[in-house]
């Protein structure tokens, strides 16, 4: 097995595994885009403190785990417009989609939802596409 896909199946397992606790310690799923979007709409004032320890989280085990994993190759872009660009139009779709590919696509689909399967065939279409154009056409990426 190439190594790449030991580190996507490592990571898909650690989303997953994070899901879980977050499911049965906070009753409530997982989904990055409806943590965020609880403390900026204020919706989720009663639990700004989980949502921010979330995000922090989120944020910094990457810093953390560095140091041990530099030498992974990501094949991410250099050019930070682009990631800059991108992670925007993530987090605008996910609004427009009420939910992300962790809540929708990790929580969503392991729980049988009609919603959530439905809108992963959707988000992951639209990556195909995108991929298509702006690597293929285009050469951005």
């Amino acid at each position: 097995m190439e190594q790449d896909w030991i580190w996507g199946l490592t990571g898909g397992l650690l989303i997953g595994l994070g899901g879980a606790v977050y499911l049965l310690v906070n009753g409530r799923i997982m989904g990055a885009s409806g943590v965020i979007g609880g403390l900026i709409d204020r919706s989720g004032r009663s639990t700004a403190k989980e949502r921010v320890a979330f995000l922090a989280g989120t944020f910094l085990l990457p810093f953390m785990l560095y140091p041990m994993f530099q030498n992974v190759d990501t094949h991410i872009s250099d050019n930070w417009l682009v990631i800059a660009i991108a992670g925007l139009l993530v987090g605008v779709g996910s609004r427009l989609a009420n939910g992300c590919t962790s809540g929708h696509g990790v929580c969503g689909m392991s729980r049988l939802s009609l919603r959530g399967i439905v809108a992963t065939v959707f988000y992951i279409s639209a990556g195909g596409v995108a991929v298509l154009v702006f690597r293929h056409i285009l050469g951005l990426i």
